[in-house]
């Protein structure tokens, strides 16, 4: 086949894509703009709705509910019926909620549980990695971090389209004034120079890493990343494993917890014990509040 006949054979896919990923940023900007012009509450708990009305004709409610039967096998359908869709409603309420940080955090529906522990922590001029999961509405799990005047570098996943990454910056570049950095990029270096010069590194570490260590969550064993043990490790960084608890609508509790690191003479072995603890911190949490935690992705492989 001639280069000529293979450019247009890859010309189409590559405007149509370019074409899709132009139209889902738009539907994006319209939807962002439409929420902004409701209440925060009527926002939150319209989304919330539509997506407990839409997800179950989709193919990730399925798959939800056959990790909810792994996770509980003694739970009959109807009450994993019931987890999921719970899910679904934080999750839609999650997506409203990005449009309305400011006015989240300007106004009083978030109870700030951390304050105590992060000026302790600043005290000890130590570095701060914070760990959270896909919980409650995670967007917010950074905040105490603002009051508390510490400068956080934030982890985050890429995105497949341009447009809309460039959004998702915008609307998160303000809590984490030390830059945001994609996965799969080198960053362990410019993290680590934050973390020891003091400052703090946020990452959620609940998702599934090909390259990560296999750690008990749920009784199965589940690839998980180790990046955050690693830096703590290395760096004499306290490890700190933060939740937002939705307890009314929009309405908010964030919690944390330091997480031992241990420092033998086995660095691997303290790397693997750590990222376990994560894991299991993880674990219980969700298991006290299981709609809180997004079971529709791939954990477990």
């Amino acid at each position: 086949m001639s280069g000529e006949k293979v450019r247009r054979r890859h010309k189409g896919p590559r405007w149509w894509r370019r074409l899709r990923y132009m139209i889902e940023y738009a539907a994006l900007r319209f939807v962002g703009f439409v929420m902004r012009l409701l209440p925060m509450d009527t926002a939150s708990g319209f989304m919330g709705w539509c997506w407990r009305m839409m997800a179950p004709r989709l193919r990730r409610h399925p798959r939800a509910l056959a990790h909810l039967a792994l996770a509980y096998p003694e739970k009959s359908a109807a009450e994993r019926e019931r987890i999921a869709l719970a899910m679904w409603t934080n999750l839609g309420r999650v997506f409203a909620e990005s449009f309305f940080v400011e006015r989240l955090l300007a106004s009083g529906r978030i109870e700030d549980r951390v304050a105590p522990l992060l000026e302790t922590l600043k005290s000890s001029h130590r570095g701060i990695v914070f760990v959270s999961a896909h919980y409650g509405n995670w967007e917010l799990a950074i905040t105490p971090t603002m009051t508390a005047g510490i400068k956080a570098a934030g982890v985050y996943q890429r995105v497949k389209n341009d447009y809309v990454e460039a959004l998702l910056m915008a609307l998160r570049r303000e809590r984490y004034p030390r830059g945001l950095f994609a996965k799969g990029t080198d960053i362990a270096r410019r993290l680590m120079r934050v973390a020891r010069e003091g400052g703090a590194v946020a990452m959620l570490a609940d998702l599934r890493d090909r390259g990560g260590l296999p750690v008990p969550f749920f009784g199965r064993l589940a690839p998980s990343t180790n990046f955050p043990a690693a830096l703590c490790r290395s760096t004499d960084a306290a490890l700190v494993a933060a939740r937002v608890i939705r307890v009314k609508g929009a309405r908010f509790i964030i919690e944390a917890e330091v997480i031992q690191v241990p420092r033998t003479d086995d660095r691997d072995a303290d790397i693997a014990e750590t990222t376990r603890r994560i894991q299991s911190k993880f674990e219980g949490w969700i298991r006290e509040y299981p709609d809180h935690w997004m079971w529709a992705h791939r954990r477990w492989g």
